[in-house]
């Protein structure tokens, strides 16, 4: 309810809903973003920036490029151990396969659009259209629930599933595992 409260007094305000948790004017560069379908999310939140490289400094934070992630010590004085002794503070990273990226990119359009083809996306990373369907199953229960419309491989979140777009991008998610603790809770 108090989530409902602030996003009609926001609206009123003339501000946009960007995602499920930014807002912006109409003007906005981000509100121009999202209308356009190029509206981006990262570790920072929504963003109109493409960049496909985020460079995190500090303990405890997170870098992307195009094949992998790497994330700081969060141990504040590991860390600056680490940039005295003249390394770099990289506690640990990720790279990332194929198939990861086919899911981010998947992930990405759920989150700025609430809309995915697995069809088209499955063509654009020049794999079988079939690449992604094991997600279909954890779907299954979400659409039941009046969060997502499934046509085909399409998946729309309802406007009641734009408050939840996080639970239907985890369906996505093959290195998610259910029930496994997480930093950022969606419900």
């Amino acid at each position: 309810m108090l989530r409902q409260a602030i996003d009609a007094e926001l609206v009123s305000a003339g501000y946009c809903r960007i995602g499920f948790d930014h807002y912006a004017k109409a003007d906005d560069p981000l509100s121009c973003a999202a209308a356009s379908g190029q509206l981006q999310r990262n570790f920072q939140g929504y963003s109109d920036d493409p960049a496909d490289v985020l460079l995190g400094f500090g303990a405890s934070a997170i870098s992307s490029f195009a094949d992998g992630y790497v994330q700081n010590a969060s141990d504040v004085g590991a860390w600056r151990r680490a940039l005295r002794d003249g390394h770099l503070p990289v506690a640990r990273g990720v790279c990332l396969t194929a198939q990861d990226k086919l899911r981010a990119a998947a992930i990405q359009r759920l989150m700025c659009n609430f809309t995915v083809d697995l069809d088209v996306l499955c063509r654009d990373h020049d794999v079988t259209e079939d690449s992604l369907d094991d997600a279909m199953p954890r779907l299954a229960p979400l659409e039941r629930d009046g969060l997502v419309t499934i046509a085909g491989r399409c998946i729309e979140a309802t406007e009641m599933g734009r408050n939840f777009i996080r639970n239907i991008a985890f369906c996505l998610d093959a290195r998610s595992k259910p029930g496994a603790e997480r930093h950022s809770r969606s419900a």
